[in-house]
């Protein structure tokens, strides 16, 4: 049985829960339990916050955690990073009031910061020999230049309507972060097989991600050149439609390419063009 612990609430709660039902794990819905087993995977399930999450994991209170890179960097705890998983993306970022000149990273020598994440700031600061005061702050950091509490603020921006409605602005971005699955270092050779059937698993769901299955009917004698603009078409499958001298063409693409693409396959006779999503890929 793996543990694996995940942040109780919030958007990186949801992105998790998303991932696990794609995955095929059924997790019971319960806003009380704290510990939740799954009924068709040897999984449990810890609800953390999530800065505890980094230490659980180290010191093998559960054999896994999916937990933001920003909150990992911050804690600097001995667990090891099996898979970035490319949800709950974020930045950790400077801001300053938006009336503020900013010349460059020097403004903030001498400057009072309000922040959550000590440990990632004092970092760089370091390594760019600026040095500052910082003062931590656990919750609405937006609003310390506001009351005065400090001359700026480093903390997280998604889409940086917070910062807009405190007056502040994004001057200086010093990580980007997104969801991490994490593993104790100490793992059994038992619970290790189980962590790979567990990647197996959101191996499938991540590359069938933004995909597309296109399908269309293709004149025989325009196949080779609708192959040769079909992005990332390793081997399309081509087969002979029951009307003589048409074939049917079919692919996977990246959606974010097939618009681009729609208008050469259509000059070339493509008919018919069916475009259908994945829910999974195994290589």
């Amino acid at each position: 049985m793996l543990r694996i612990a995940v942040q109780s609430k919030g958007r990186l709660f949801e992105d998790t829960m998303a991932l696990l039902a794609e995955a095929g794990i059924k997790v019971p819905s319960s806003k009380r339990t704290l510990l939740v087993q799954s009924g068709n995977f040897p999984i449990e399930i810890l609800y953390l916050r999530d800065d505890d999450i980094p230490q659980s994991v180290a010191t093998g209170v559960t054999d896994l955690g999916i937990v933001g890179a920003n909150e990992y960097e911050e804690r600097q705890e001995q667990a090891d990073v099996v898979r970035p998983l490319g949800f709950s993306k974020c930045r950790l970022s400077l801001a300053i009031p938006k009336a503020v000149e900013y010349p460059g990273l020097q403004w903030f020598q001498g400057k009072k910061i309000a922040t959550s994440y000590p440990g990632i700031l004092n970092r760089f600061l370091r390594q760019k020999g600026v040095q500052s005061e910082i003062h931590v702050i656990t919750g609405s950091v937006e609003i310390s230049p506001g009351i005065g509490l400090a001359d700026a603020i480093f903390d997280i921006v998604s889409s940086g309507s917070t910062l807009v409605s405190n007056n502040l602005r994004e001057v200086e971005v010093v990580m980007e972060s997104e969801a991490l699955l994490i593993a104790n270092k100490n793992l059994s050779p038992e619970k290790r097989e189980l962590l790979n059937e567990l990647l197996f698993r959101i191996e499938a769901v991540k590359n069938a991600e933004d995909k597309k299955y296109v399908m269309m009917n293709v004149p025989s004698n325009r196949v080779e050149e609708v192959v040769s603009v079909l992005p990332g078409a390793k081997s399309p499958t081509v087969m002979p439609l029951a009307t003589e001298g048409w074939n049917s063409v079919h692919t996977v693409i990246d959606e974010k390419n097939f618009w681009s693409i729609i208008g050469k396959l259509k000059e070339l006779g493509a008919e018919g063009i069916l475009v259908l999503p994945i829910e999974k890929m195994i290589y």
